[in-house]
């Protein structure tokens, strides 16, 4: 498996596994889904490139997490987006590739679009750095 679907499922498993998390989500899906009841969470786009060292085969895996709530104001959204760190600190090896960092690159809180605005996102950005150990 590519470093990038393995990382990709690895976020997303271990998202799935906070509890404390997805008790504040409708679903947490894999990609942006085209109808879902806020809130809701998606793991979307996903970029790899090499990273890695003389004896080390290594990718680097930039990934971001959106969630989309329906409130009027974003204070819900901080929960959440405070849930995501820890998940993504608790990331494990996957089919033959071990997260060595997991980084947050930037993350957003925004209006959502439509007349009138309705809700709130949030975009956050990771870098995650996985080596290939086999398997």
């Amino acid at each position: 498996m590519s470093a990038e679907l393995a990382v990709r499922s690895a976020v997303i498993a271990a998202l799935r596994a906070d509890g404390a998390l997805m008790a504040g989500l409708n679903a947490l899906y894999d990609g942006e889904p085209v109808r879902a009841s806020a809130p809701y969470g998606h793991v979307g786009e996903c970029i790899g490139t090499e990273w890695g060292g003389k004896q080390v085969e290594g990718r680097e895996v930039r990934l971001t997490i959106g969630l989309q709530d329906a409130g009027e104001t974003p204070g819900r959204l901080a929960g959440l987006i405070g849930r995501i760190d820890p998940a993504i600190g608790a990331v494990q090896a996957y089919s033959g590739w071990r997260i060595v960092t997991a980084r947050l690159v930037r993350s957003r809180v925004m209006r959502s679009g439509g007349r009138p605005p309705s809700g709130w996102q949030a975009v956050i950005d990771y870098r995650l750095r996985a080596v290939w150990e086999g398997g």
